[in-house]
């Protein structure tokens, strides 16, 4: 990375305030701002690192007034939070760019597997019959793709993802390390004699585009047709999907999250870390469930904020709460 002032705010739509001839070749923090970095102001508990910062550039909102001298270089946005983020994507692509796309000897892939444009292919990955794989698509090391799965263009597959067979998974999306997707479903039937049969599952995993999801997380296949998570959904690390869950568009869900088979989430949910919710519900849109809630009936009404074990409207959790505490009160 080495950008100047003026390049910074021809990438970011924005303005210089001092020199634009500054250069920067890091991110840095703010608190930790030195001669040579970047850094961004946006939430105001930091502002007193402001006039401490020796970064040669800072990013800031249009509208903010200092209040005392500044050092760094000032490049004004209309949102300094919004534009870092942009800056960071704008910096990882032109790596992507600049680097050159090679299939790895060490790797393996079936005659019937089709590539696209510029797809990279690292050591000791394995690839199944009839695999379809995107333009631009990386595939690190050591990952390991099912018969018949497709996947889209500007994907990157992280080490030691493993992609079971029949999965579908549309563009840009980012698997990180150690993910699971299209295992099967926990799809168990009791026997007379106090056994276990197991249940087949023969559907599978469909992802849309502009999805990640973390670490160590799991998301099994459908018994039948398809569990489904939609576009630009976020899942954190150490999260389960059950079989036949369905995640509406651009839901996040935090990590240690499970979900068990067959429940439907809307679009626009916010899932807080530890939250467990039961099979066979629906989650209506816009709704943000708290950590470490238990949902375990149906959310019907959109907008709703969910708080506790057994989850229900979180401002009434609160003063239901404060009733409990005073009555455990000594005088």
């Amino acid at each position: 990375m080495d950008f100047s002032a003026k390049k910074l705010a021809h990438i970011l739509d924005g303005t210089v305030d001092g020199d634009p001839t500054a250069t920067a070749t890091k991110f840095a923090k703010i608190e930790h701002g030195k001669p040579g970095t970047l850094c961004f102001y946006a939430n105001p508990k930091y502002e007193q690192y402001v006039y401490t910062c020796k970064a040669s550039i800072l990013l800031v909102d249009k509208t903010f007034e200092p209040k005392e001298p500044v050092t760094p270089t000032l490049v004004r946005v209309e949102n300094s939070y919004t534009a870092i983020a942009r800056l960071l994507d704008y910096v990882a692509e032109e790596k992507r760019r600049s680097s050159k796309a090679k299939k790895s000897c060490r790797a393996r892939w079936h005659r019937s597997t089709k590539f696209g444009k510029n797809v990279s292919v690292g050591d000791y990955a394995v690839l199944g019959r009839d695999v379809t794989i995107g333009d631009n698509t990386i595939i690190h090391p050591n990952v390991t793709i099912g018969d018949k799965t497709v996947i889209g263009s500007g994907c990157i597959i992280y080490p030691g993802v493993t992609v079971y067979p029949g999965t579908v998974i549309g563009n840009n999306v980012i698997l990180h390390s150690g993910c699971v997707i299209g295992s099967d479903g926990f799809g168990n039937a009791p026997q007379p004699d106090g056994t276990w049969k197991k249940i087949e599952h023969l559907g599978n995993v469909v992802i849309g585009n502009d999805v990640e999801i973390g670490s160590n997380t799991t998301v099994d296949r459908a018994e039948m047709e398809s569990t489904v998570i939609g576009n630009g959904v976020r899942i954190d690390n150490l999260c389960q999907i059950a079989h036949n869950v369905e995640i509406g568009d651009n839901t996040v869900i935090a990590a240690q999250t499970g979900i068990a088979g067959s429940t439907k989430v809307g679009r626009n949910c916010i899932i807080a870390g530890q939250v467990g919710i039961i099979g066979h519900l629906t989650i209506a849109d816009n709704t943000t469930i708290a950590a470490q809630a238990g949902v375990i009936g149906n959310v019907r009404k959109s907008g709703q904020v969910l708080l506790g074990a057994p989850a229900f409207d979180a401002k009434q959790f609160m003063r239901a709460y404060a009733k409990f505490k005073a009555s455990g009160r000594e005088d």
